[in-house]
């Protein structure tokens, strides 16, 4: 059952220099001046219901577990399309707006890359 799904409508400049931290920022349309160098935008969509651990993340056909949640991750998804993504398998949220998975190799993103958020 899918939770969330989008397409990943363009790349900022500087986007990947947050991977070598495993890092990937996501955000919507109207992404500030300042961030959008640095982000992922993606459509705007709305999730269908919480995000929780044990749900699987999804780049096309990369999957990813997910190890903790923000408490903020569901509304910023939603209001902003806006979410940091860490790669580490944290099993505790530390920053409310990142949503934690498993540490696997840092995923292919490209202009058109699917991700959804799947039960």
């Amino acid at each position: 059952m899918k939770i969330f799904e989008t397409t990943v409508k363009g790349i900022g400049l500087n986007a990947e220099l947050f991977k070598h931290e495993n890092l990937l920022i996501l955000f919507g349309e109207n992404a500030p001046d300042t961030l959008a160098d640095y982000c992922f935008n993606i459509e705007m969509n709305k999730s269908e219901r919480e995000i929780k651990p044990g749900m699987t993340l999804k780049f096309d056909e990369q999957d990813y577990k997910i190890t903790a949640v923000g408490e903020k991750v569901k509304k910023n998804l939603d209001d902003l399309g806006h979410i940091t993504i860490k790669f580490d398998g944290s099993t505790k949220a530390k920053l409310p707006g990142t949503l934690y998975v498993e540490e696997k190799e840092y995923p292919v993103v490209q202009i058109g890359t699917k991700i959804s958020i799947i039960l």
